[in-house]
């Protein structure tokens, strides 16, 4: 089976709408005719790459390359042409889909010569990048299988009510942007692209477009946030978040400024065909609620394991521990691939090491802590950078925060918060005192215009720590050092 089954499910299922963009609307039947054209284009080739944002075209080729039995490989359109030129080299013989391209398989000519869907589950569906914030980005396969399992076990076909539509800002080189597609075809919700996002056009967006379901990155939720009245939003039935940490304080916010929708937070990984656990909407309004103090945490949290995804927390030996002990996140399930181009991820019994931090409670709520890599070590207790960074958050000068460790000769580590915002830099590390414990008190602090991050909003720690080291190097980053 073939994940373009999806489509020609759809497309049997009524000639309702199923993808906007641009002010154009394609139905399923008009998509599934477009696809097969596109793959007959597509067939001689060993991929087809694409290098655009969104598009109205853009489900016409990822559905033309399955069609057409090749893989799709998904480019990100932000990195420097020397970034792009490698990656392209890795793919030699590809067809190469530029934004120039794209109304070309829009208005194809003669017959598409309908083919049989291929039938190997097996073959590699997509090929997408990682996002690479702590290292050089890598191959993530993800196999027919592998994502019909998730749209399988999470979605009902035909499920959506017809009015049904949902707004993806997502960029299409993100397992969320991919998985976006597919499962809301496969419901019956019609997909609303806005390529490039900023809050003023999306709020415009959902309006306009009557938008009931919606996701988007915690960055974009700040955004979304910064005005702390109530949008204007009463067709917004369902907004999800996810792709990277989402801040409590931005959460906060987002829930009394949303009051109206139902809040899903979700977390997966690219190697994972996109989610593994979710905090649904009665989670939510849970724990805004009820007077147990673990139930209010849970807003912390990132969910319970979807259907068919099993969750492990292990010590750094690989053994399973209890629950409420943090250790590394181990995952498992038919949706998970787990595959690097020329090198496998799971181990013997078919487990995922994640290489985030987390724990999980006693009812199997999972809480991460952040990537092992951005585990700071000082004084040789473990820290995780994200209990500091939503206490910074919690100052009213402070826009955004990162902390990070820094080499230190008598700790270790020493603990640098970068911030957008403005402050003075002792009364901010006062604050965070009184709420923290002084050996998580940051030793320094430096402001900086913006923070580097990827386009799903996750910090890109690496580029920070390389800054922050050459400016210790040359003059030192002043702080009193805070008690061990």
């Amino acid at each position: 089976m073939n994940i373009a089954v999806i489509l020609e499910m759809a497309a049997s299922a009524g000639d309702r709408p199923a993808v906007t963009e641009g002010g154009r609307t394609l139905s399923a039947a008009g998509l599934r005719r477009l696809a097969h054209h596109a793959a007959a284009r597509f067939r001689d080739r060993p991929a087809v790459l694409y290098l655009g944002r969104s598009h109205l075209a853009y489900p016409v080729a990822l559905f033309g390359a399955a069609l057409a039995g090749v893989p799709f490989v998904p480019l990100n359109y932000r990195l420097s042409e020397h970034q792009l030129a490698e990656l392209i080299d890795r793919h030699p013989g590809a067809l190469l889909l530029t934004e120039d391209d794209l109304d070309t398989l829009l208005d194809p000519a003669g017959d598409p010569g309908l083919r049989p869907v291929p039938d190997d589950r097996d073959a590699t569906a997509v090929t997408l990048y990682t996002s690479g914030t702590t290292a050089a980005p890598k191959a993530a396969l993800l196999r027919h299988r592998h994502l019909l399992a998730y749209v399988f076990n999470t979605q009902e076909f035909g499920s959506a009510d017809p009015a049904d539509a949902s707004l993806v800002a997502l960029p299409p080189y993100h397992v969320a942007g991919l998985m976006n597609l597919l499962t809301n075809l496969y419901a019956g919700r019609r997909i609303v692209y806005l390529p490039d996002f900023d809050a003023e056009g999306w709020l415009a967006m959902v309006k306009r477009e009557g938008v009931t379901h919606a996701m988007v990155v915690p960055t974009m939720l700040a955004r979304l946030t910064a005005d702390d009245t109530p949008a204007d939003v009463p067709t917004l039935r369902s907004l999800a978040y996810g792709g990277a940490r989402c801040p409590r304080p931005v959460l906060e916010r987002a829930l009394r400024r949303f009051s109206g929708a139902g809040f899903v937070g979700a977390y997966g990984l690219t190697e994972t065909s996109s989610s593994l656990c979710v905090l649904g909407p009665d989670d939510h309004r849970r724990a805004l609620t009820d007077e147990d103090p673990s139930v209010r945490a849970r807003l912390g949290s990132v969910g319970q394991p979807l259907p068919g995804v099993e969750v492990q927390i292990r010590d750094e030996g690989g053994v399973p521990l209890e629950s409420g002990a943090s250790g590394l996140v181990f995952v498992r399930g038919e949706q998970i691939s787990g595959e690097y181009e020329g090198a496998g991820g799971l181990d013997a019994e078919g487990w995922f090491a994640t290489r985030d931090r987390g724990r999980l409670d006693a009812d199997g709520y999972l809480f991460v802590e952040g990537r092992a890599d951005d585990t700071i070590i000082r004084g040789g207790e473990n820290i995780a950078p994200a209990e500091i960074e939503d206490v910074l958050l919690r100052h009213p000068g402070i826009e955004e925060a990162a902390v990070l460790g820094l080499p230190d000769p008598e700790w270790g580590q020493r603990l640098v918060a970068v911030l957008v915002g403005a402050g003075d830099p002792e009364e901010i590390r006062a604050f965070a005192r009184q709420r923290l414990r002084s050996a998580k008190t940051p030793d320094a602090v430096v402001f900086r215009p913006e923070l580097p991050r990827t386009a799903t909003g996750k910090i890109l720690r690496r580029t920070l720590v390389a800054e922050l080291a050459d400016v210790q190097e040359e003059s030192g980053l002043q702080g009193e050092s805070a008690d061990a």
